[in-house]
């Protein structure tokens, strides 16, 4: 579903990706973590054209980011994403904002993008909030807004950029059970996060991340179980969160 071979990404001199290769399969969850600077998030948003590329090809779907003829508008209306900060319309309600994209980019009429907009609240348990603002909601109540939104467009996968890193601690599970229960509805995800335990409980695999590489992309299990196999600068950053 997605294929990110051999990346590079400059910013002026400094290298931020080097050589990134990877692959995601329909169905797959895959974690991206690694210490901040790392190139994660850059990585993930380069999945979706919002970072350009210097060097490479990503495909989501078939379709490549690189070539000129690519509709990035089109495809990005396929993948949906989280961000860390919401992003959501400050001036519109809880509806428009579910219902804005479904009707300028998808073209479907108001009553069917309102129907698919509330069966999508209800399902992240916001459906009483719908008549509200983003700023009567709480960061959690505003980031399940934010998935069910991208949801609303028909992804044919989800990218989570550090989706909880801005949420109080008590927020931080409602917005992973929205998660784990996408992953186990064969939703096709790649997340950025340091949630160890989101990745232990659905991740497929995990990337390891450093300086712009990808230094470890092996199955959770191996990750998490096998620490003495992985390399020195994995093993560091697992003792630093896994002690607690």
């Amino acid at each position: 579903m997605i294929s990110i071979q051999n990346i590079n990404k400059w910013y002026g001199d400094f290298q931020v990706l080097a050589d990134c290769s990877t692959r995601v399969s329909k169905g797959e969850v895959v974690v991206v973590c690694g210490p901040s600077g790392s190139g994660k998030s850059t990585l993930i948003k380069c999945v979706n054209a919002l970072e350009p590329f210097q060097e490479g090809d990503i495909r989501v779907n078939g379709i490549s980011l690189g070539d000129p003829k690519t509709n990035l508008p089109q495809l990005r209306a396929r993948v949906g994403m989280v961000f860390q900060h919401f992003e959501l319309f400050p001036h519109l309600s809880i509806t428009e904002n579910l219902t804005i994209a479904q009707i300028k980019v998808l073209g479907r009429s108001k009553a069917d993008a309102m129907d698919k907009g509330l069966k999508l609240l209800d399902r992240v348990g916001l459906l009483a909030h719908a008549d509200k603002h983003p700023g009567q909601l709480s960061g959690g109540q505003q980031q399940r807004v934010a998935i069910a939104r991208a949801l609303a467009m028909d992804p044919v996968v989800m990218l989570f950029d550090e989706p909880t890193s801005a949420l109080d601690p008590e927020m931080v599970n409602e917005v992973l059970d929205v998660m784990v229960q996408l992953a186990h509805e064969g939703m096709t995800m790649m997340c950025v996060t340091h949630e160890m335990g989101f990745a232990r409980k659905v991740a497929d695999r995990v990337i390891f991340m450093d300086a712009g590489q990808i230094v470890e992309d092996c199955a959770k299990d191996a990750f998490f179980g096998e620490v003495g196999a992985r390399s020195d600068r994995a093993q560091h950053f697992l003792s630093k969160i896994l002690q607690h």
